[in-house]
Formats: C-alpha cells, sequence, structure tokens
C-alpha cells in the first residue's frame, strides 16, 4: 500500500471520528433540550395552558382548572373519533378507477340515527353534571367569613370597601404610555388587599353600567351589576400580586378598567388598614353615590376635578370623610 493511500485512509478515518463525535454532541444536546423543553411542555399541556400563577392560587382554583382541562380532553376525543370516521369514509368509498354513477342509496339508518342522538345527549348530560357540580361548590357563599369587602365597579376604575375595619380604596384607570399601559402611576388603579388563607367575601356592585370582576390568576369572574349584589366567595393560598380587569365590555376606558390584588400576610393586611386610616380614607364609597364618570373623559384622568372628590369620598353624593350622610 503506498504513503499515499494509507494517507487518505487515515484522514478518512480522522474526518469519520471527528463527523462521528459531531453528531454525538448534537443528538446529545437535542435530547437535552428536547427533554428540557418536552418537560416544560407537559406541565403546561397538564394545565390546560393556563396562565402559571392560576396553580394552588386559592382553594378553588384546582377545582376550575380540572374542569377546563377534563372539558378539552372530552372534546379532543370525539374530534379524533370524528375525523377518524370522516377520513374512513371518504377513503373507503371513495370513486375508484373505472367508477361510473352514484354508490348506492340509504335513505336512512336506524342503528345510526339513534347514535348520533343518544351519544350527543349522553356527552351533553355528563358535562352539565360536571359543570352543575363544581359551580356549587364555586357559588357557595361562607356562612361566617373572616373578611368582608364590598367591590364597587364604576367607569373606569375600581373602589373597595373594607366594611369590617370601615375604610375604602378608590382608583381610576390605567394610564397610557409610549410603552403601554402603567399599573404603578401613583394615584391611578387600586389595589385590593386580601390576607392568605382567609376565608373572604366579596359583595359585588356597580355604580354606573355592568362590568365584570375578573382575576385571572383565581379562575373566576363574576358580574358586577347596577342595582344587584353579587357574592364571590374565595380563600386565597398562594401570597403574590396579581392583575385583575373587567371582562365586561363597558365603554371607551374598558381596556384601561384595571386593577391589582395583593395577596398578603395578615399582619401586612393589617397594616394597610391602618395605612388607609390613616390617610383619611374612613368611611365607605358604596354604589349609591352615583356614577363615577359623567363629564367627558377627562374626569377620569388623575387632577380631573370631580373624579378626584368623588375618590377621597367627600362632596360625594352628601358622604363626608366619616361615611355618614351630611
Amino acid at each position: 500500500m503506498s504513503q499515499q493511500h494509507r494517507t487518505r485512509t487515515t484522514r478518512s478515518r480522522s474526518g469519520t471520528a471527528k463527523a462521528a463525535v459531531a453528531w454525538a454532541v448534537i443528538a446529545s444536546s437535542a435530547t437535552f433540550v428536547t427533554t428540557g423543553c418536552t418537560a416544560a411542555v407537559n406541565a403546561d399541556v397538564a394545565r390546560g395552558w393556563l396562565p402559571p400563577e392560576t396553580e394552588g392560587a386559592t382553594t378553588t382554583t384546582d377545582l376550575s382548572e380540572n374542569l377546563w382541562v377534563g372539558s378539552w380532553i372530552a372534546a379532543l376525543a370525539v374530534g379524533v373519533i370524528t375525523w377518524g370516521l370522516i377520513i374512513y369514509c371518504i377513503v373507503k368509498f371513495r370513486r375508484r378507477r373505472g367508477e361510473a354513477g352514484l354508490p348506492p342509496q340509504l335513505r336512512y339508518n336506524v342503528p345510526v340515527e339513534m347514535l348520533f342522538t343518544i351519544m350527543p345527549l349522553f356527552m351533553v348530560g355528563v358535562l352539565f353534571y360536571f359543570t352543575a357540580r363544581d359551580q356549587h361548590i364555586l357559588e357557595n357563599r361562607y356562612d361566617e367569613p373572616a373578611v368582608n369587602i364590598e367591590v364597587v365597579g364604576k367607569r373606569w376604575g375600581w373602589d373597595f370597601n373594607y366594611t369590617d375595619a370601615g375604610v375604602f380604596d378608590a382608583g381610576i384607570q390605567a394610564q397610557e404610555t409610549p410603552d403601554g399601559l402603567d399599573f404603578d402611576a401613583p394615584g391611578t388603579i387600586s389595589t385590593l388587599y386580601l390576607p392568605v388563607n382567609e376565608k373572604i367575601e366579596l359583595t359585588l356592585t356597580a355604580r354606573d353600567v355592568i362590568h365584570d370582576f375578573y382575576v385571572p390568576a383565581f379562575s373566576y369572574k363574576k358580574d358586577v351589576i347596577p342595582g344587584r349584589t353579587n357574592y364571590m366567595s374565595i380563600t386565597p393560598t398562594k401570597e403574590g400580586t396579581f392583575i385583575g380587569r373587567c371582562a365586561e365590555l363597558c365603554g371607551e376606558g374598558h381596556s384601561r378598567m384595571i386593577f391589582k390584588v395583593a395577596v398578603v400576610s395578615q399582619e401586612a393586611y393589617q397594616q394597610r388598614l391602618e395605612e388607609l386610616r390613616a390617610a383619611g380614607n374612613v368611611g365607605q364609597l358604596g354604589p349609591e353615590i352615583g356614577p363615577a364618570h359623567s363629564l367627558g373623559e377627562d374626569s377620569n384622568v388623575p387632577g380631573g376635578g370631580d373624579q378626584v372628590e368623588d375618590q377621597q369620598g367627600e362632596n360625594a353624593g352628601g358622604q363626608n370623610a366619616e361615611g355618614s350622610n351630611g
């Protein structure tokens, strides 16, 4: 064997070894990345791609998530069966080469028609059962809630009356900035403080039009209607700050009708109540003080005149700082 041939053979083997090592590295990296991605994807799939902050946020969040995921599993199963039957019929009963005319026509098929009648009724019945069962649990009010808070919706902000302590917090809509909505601008959106691991009843009403109190992290929302009182019973189990919003189209400022929910320790909750009392926010801002927005869009921005008086609880439908009519 010539020297030149040996050199080529050595180079070939060396190149093959390097290629093998390169492919091994690529395969290992791909396996590592795929495994990590798969684990993350599987976790998201198991929760129906719901936001991660919803996991364990309240004692009933998992209930809503299970109903959501179960409904999608049932829908997917029905879809797969339906798509499979459609594809089967397309393939099996397609017109072959050389065939002409129509295949034998059937006017009815009693077993198939019974199947198409009974199966949908069965599926709707199962879905109705689980929905009614979970809704009963979600809508069940606490006999003796530890904390009572009144939530008043208005265009386009939220007032929170801590009725047990006799103090309130008020806000207006989030303000527009070149980078989007500003959730942290002082004197704008309000923050609802909730003590962790306590039974809380929220009394929901509105001052002007229909709104909807929605905290995505709680997987729960409810209409806020003028002249009607709704209730929401929750027990938050995870501390943190969450974003809430109005989920009912209520006018030009609907998209900015934002609020925060701060789930805090009992000590931090009491401290917040004392801060509101020290700031003079004593009394209640109930729905009877009238619409919070009636003078055009400038009346519901910082420094907008009458709206600022409304927020402070003074001269708002005759209520003074003590919450009495005068």
